[in-house]
């Protein structure tokens, strides 16, 4: 509980920065008949029904209802994950813009955390001078990336079923040191729900942020193509199913809802971490009221 006040700080300065952009802030409920199928999410079942892992579906029903800037800063829940980094219920910064694309967003995500960091009332760690200049980040593509820090090729750690690991245990360790890092272009296999490049459909129009080597956002050009996106619901239900588990429904009226928007990009940003680089902290635990084992 040390970083109590901090954290109530920098809530108010994100809460003022959306203001003044003209976001609206919205509240989506947490509990939910059906959920985003992601092979490597495990979610809270509620009663039948889900804790969300993301607010993501409902607020794109709201950006489908003509809701063109909103956020929304809620608890989220995913089963097993626990460690410095994770809590199997922790707080998301989530938002989204109609019109404009992932690198628009990728700007605005940099503008907000300078904004953040500039209107804080207590002293910051040395770490942060890393946040002072939006125009001097690091944008990196997934290919450069793997080029520079992996031990096998992109091409080899797909056919391998070996992404994640090589991105976690060699590539992220090294993103966001010196400068905060964009890592952009993802594999259109890893897409999740992300708008393909125009120019390249090998490529997904998917971005994450790092900072001294910690992924803070995962932010997208959304995708729009309800087919598209059932198709890649089915394929992700399916190896949820080969992992022994069930799926669940198939998000309907989420699907029903999202060709009525035209073009969007949206983007989730781990709360309790940002608290975390923000007061120095080296634990999740040091910046949340209470942790699981403590209840």
């Amino acid at each position: 509980m040390r970083y109590l006040a901090a954290r109530a700080a920098i809530l108010r300065a994100v809460r003022a920065f959306f203001v003044e952009q003209g976001y609206l802030e919205v509240e989506t409920p947490v509990r939910l008949p059906a959920i985003i199928p992601e092979r490597y999410i495990e979610p809270e079942e509620s009663s039948g029904w889900f804790l969300q892992t993301s607010p993501e579906l409902c607020m794109k029903r709201l950006l489908a209802a003509g809701h063109g800037k909103i956020f929304q800063i809620c608890k989220c829940f995913r089963r097993s994950e626990r460690g410095s980094l994770h809590l199997p219920e922790f707080t998301m910064l989530e938002w989204y813009r109609a019109g404009g694309d992932y690198r628009d967003l990728m700007a605005e995500c940099a503008a907000m955390l300078c904004f953040v960091a500039a209107h804080l009332d207590f002293p910051l760690p040395p770490s942060t001078r890393l946040l002072v200049n939006e125009r001097d980040w690091e944008h990196l593509t997934v290919a450069r990336a793997f080029a520079l820090h992996a031990p096998v090729s992109l091409e080899e750690a797909l056919r391998r079923d070996i992404f994640d690991e090589i991105l976690v245990q060699y590539i992220e360790p090294h993103l966001g040191r010196e400068k905060p890092t964009f890592l952009h272009d993802y594999p259109a296999q890893l897409g999740a729900l992300a708008c393909l490049k125009k120019d390249d459909p090998s490529l997904a129009e998917r971005f994450e942020l790092y900072i001294h080597g910690i992924e803070l956002a995962n932010g997208f050009s959304e995708l729009t193509d309800a087919v598209e996106q059932q198709q890649r619901f089915v394929k992700e239900q399916a190896l949820i199913v080969l992992q022994g588990r069930h799926p669940g429904p198939m998000p309907e009226k989420f699907l029903a809802d999202l060709p009525a928007i035209e073009s969007a990009a949206g983007i989730a940003l781990g709360v309790d971490r940002l608290v975390m680089l923000l007061c120095g902290a080296t634990s999740i635990d040091e910046v949340v009221c209470f942790s699981p084992e403590t209840l």
